[in-house]
Order: structure tokens, then sequence, then C-alpha cells
């Protein structure tokens, strides 16, 4: 291991986080009595420009008022290009009384704009006296942000988490497609013919470089990869490939833009009782061969060592995480 210690930010279970509009305060109570690990209260993209005063007001309201029971609650605000952004945070965090968890800012693309919201959330808490510290959640969703990832990941303490947002980051690519994340018939691979003169497609992701990325990049900085949305809510199927997708890579958790989502998104990211035994019985075992004196033992037919224990460790780790949250 490197001399270099990665710290870990705030530990929170985020296998979903479901995306509620802050124009639509009937969504919100059902929300709270949802099962996603997070809610974030939307002030910008799906709130339109006349309602955005207002969508504020309705946010403040339900932040105070409604029982979020034990879920992380948070508040995507305006960008840092809008004339909404800051009184988002000095309305949302002077009016509020201590309940929420999180600020999510849209469209990063450089440091100095996490140094920026960090700067003015700062001296609101000094100045109102809060002792509890909001966290800050980050989308990646410009080809600026994700060219300058590696500096935005380590511009502020706050930060919890960076998360994948596919369709503002087509726009910003230009890349063909209008889809809000999911497959692209066009990124795909035709083969050499075979003696029968056949040709196969086979599809690719056309999203993996940027959230591989963008998992790399979280994860050397001791945050989470969340993946972001999946625009077709009525496609089960191809929400939970596009969810194992990211978790194969590390990704932590998945949005849900639906509620019908939160429930795919805790199943794909949360362990398998299989998993969980399997990762127990490593643990029994190395501990068994480090008592013999020994640096690895095989399980089930195949090599244990030190690498094995972290990978088991860590899942371990998560499973009870996920239990204690309930």
């Amino acid at each position: 291991m490197s001399f270099k210690v990665v710290e870990e930010a705030t530990p929170r279970v985020n296998r979903s986080e479901l995306a509620v509009p802050g124009s639509n305060p009937k969504l919100f109570e059902k929300a709270a009595a949802g099962d996603a690990d997070v809610v974030f209260l939307d002030l910008e993209d799906s709130v339109a420009p006349d309602d955005k005063p207002q969508a504020r007001k309705n946010v403040i309201q339900a932040i105070n008022d409604i029982d979020w029971r034990r879920k992380a609650l948070s508040v995507r605000i305006n960008g840092l290009d809008t004339h909404f952004m800051y009184r988002d945070v000095v309305d949302v965090l002077e009016q509020t009384k201590g309940r929420l968890d999180l600020i999510m800012i849209p469209k990063v693309g450089t440091a100095a704009d996490v140094y920026a919201v960090d700067m003015l959330v700062t001296q609101i808490e000094a100045v109102m006296g809060h002792t509890k510290r909001i966290g800050f959640e980050l989308i990646i969703e410009t080809a600026l942000g994700l060219n300058n990832v590696e500096t935005i990941a380590a511009a502020s303490r706050r930060i919890e988490s960076l998360h994948f947002g596919v369709a503002d980051f087509a726009a910003s690519t230009r890349a063909r497609t209008t889809n809000i994340g999911g497959a692209n018939p066009d990124y795909a691979l035709l083969t050499d013919k075979g003696e029968d003169g056949a040709r196969q497609v086979h599809w690719g992701d056309q999203w993996h470089y940027a959230i591989a990325r963008m998992v790399v990049v979280a994860r050397a900085n001791g945050l989470r990869p969340i993946d972001g949305p999946f625009g077709d809510f009525s496609d089960a199927d191809g929400y939970r490939a596009a969810g194992r997708r990211g978790g194969a890579i590390g990704c932590e958790g998945k949005w849900a833009i639906h509620p019908s989502q939160v429930a795919l998104a805790n199943e794909v990211y949360s362990p398998s009782a299989k998993e969980v035994d399997k990762a127990r019985r490593i643990l029994a075992a190395m501990k068994q061969a480090q008592a013999e004196g020994k640096g690895a033992v095989a399980l089930d037919g195949r090599l244990i060592d030190i690498a094995s224990i972290r990978q088991a460790e860590g899942l371990v780790r998560r499973a009870d995480q996920i239990a204690a949250a309930g």
C-alpha cells in the first residue's frame, strides 16, 4: 500500500438516490415514506425557471415539517452560472432546522466551483451557529467536469460522493443520442465474417469510460461513486443491467428518477446472502490460516490471500451498514 492513507468520506448507505422535483410538493410525503436511502429535493433541472422561487419555499417547508425518518436528505441547487444558486444555498441553510444532510452541486466543471459553494456554506454555518456540517454531492456531467475530475474530487473536505449525470454529459460531448442512459445501437462492434458468412453485432457501453474514470477518482479520494439516471422507468430489466454494470466496476448506488426504480437500485446494490456468507467464510478461513502461520489458504478450490481479505471485509462491512440503516 502507498504511504498516503485515503480517508473515507462520511459513511452512508447510498444504494438508491431518489430525485424529487421541488415544484411538486405532493411527492414529498411519498418520498419520505419510501425505501430510498437518499432523497434529493431538486431545485434545478426538473423545475421551470418561473417556478424556482416557489420550489425553494416548498423545499424549505418540506425539510422542516416532514419526518424524513433515517434517510439522508439532500437538495440539488441550481448551477453556479445561474442567479438562482446563491439564494438556494442561503435560504435553505438559513431557514431550515438542521435536518438537511447534503447539498448536491450540479455541472461541476472546476475545483473552484466547489470552493465557491464551500465558502458560502461555511460562512452561513458560522453565522447561524450550525454544529452539523453539510456534505457535498457533486455531479460530473460535462466534458469540462470529467476533464478536471481529479482536482474536483479533492477540492473540499465536505465532498462525499461523485455522481455521473449522463444526459447533460451526452449533450456536453455532443454524443449522438437522446436517451438518458441505457444502450445505444450505434455504439456497437461488427465482427468479421464467420465461415458461414454471418457477422455478429456486439453492443457496447457508451458510458463505460466516463463512469470508470469517475469511479477510480472517487475511490482514490475516499468518496462514493454513484451512477446517475436511467430515463426509461418502464424498463426494469434495462435498469437492472445498467446497475449491475455500474456495480461491477465499483459504483455504490444509482439514481432513481421514478419511485419504481428505488427497489431495483436497492436490489442491485445490496450484496446477496450468498455473497455475504462466502465473504464471512473467507474471513474465518484466513483467520485460521494466520493463527497457523500461513500467509494464504485455499477455500472452495480457490486461493485466498490478503487481497481476498480486503475484498471480503469490504463486502461484509457494506452488508452490516445496510442492516444497521434498517
